[in-house]
C-alpha cells in the first residue's frame, strides 16, 4: 500500500494536483491531499495545515520551488519512502535534504507514472 500525501491539493478541478488525488483515488491509493484551500476533490476532504500522517510512502509535490521552502521541515517529518517533484517543482536544495535522509526522489510526473504503471 502506498499511502500518497499531495502537497499543493486544490478544489480546483482544472489543476494537476486534483487530477492527481483522483487518479490516485481510482487506482484504490489512499491519498491524503494537504493544501491551502478548503474543499473537497472526490470526496476527499483537503487537509489544511502541516498534519503528521503515520506511513506515507509517497509524497508528490504540486507546490513550486518557493512555495515549498516552509514545508522542508514537514515533509521530513513524515519520513516518506520517495518524494515525487512534478513537472515545475524540482528542487535541488530539498533534493539533497531528504537524499541525506536517504528519501528517494524521483522528478516525474505522477500522472504518467499512474497511467502507466510505474507509480
Amino acid at each position: 500500500m502506498k499511502r500518497t500525501l499531495v502537497l499543493g491539493a486544490s478544489p480546483n478541478s482544472s489543476r494537476y494536483a486534483y487530477k492527481a488525488v483522483s487518479l490516485l483515488k481510482r487506482h484504490g491509493i489512499e491519498t491524503f491531499p494537504v493544501g491551502i484551500k478548503t474543499g473537497s476533490i472526490e470526496g476527499i476532504q483537503i487537509i489544511n495545515g502541516k498534519p503528521i500522517i503515520e506511513n506515507i510512502h509517497t509524497v508528490t509535490l504540486y507546490l513550486g520551488y518557493k512555495a515549498q521552502q516552509e514545508y522542508y521541515d514537514y515533509i521530513l517529518a513524515l519520513n516518506p519512502k520517495r518524494v515525487i517533484f512534478n513537472p515545475e517543482t524540482e528542487n535541488d536544495e530539498l533534493m539533497q535534504l531528504l537524499e541525506e535522509k536517504n528519501i528517494e526522489c524521483i522528478e516525474a510526473c505522477t500522472l504518467v507514472m499512474l497511467g502507466t504503471g510505474q507509480f
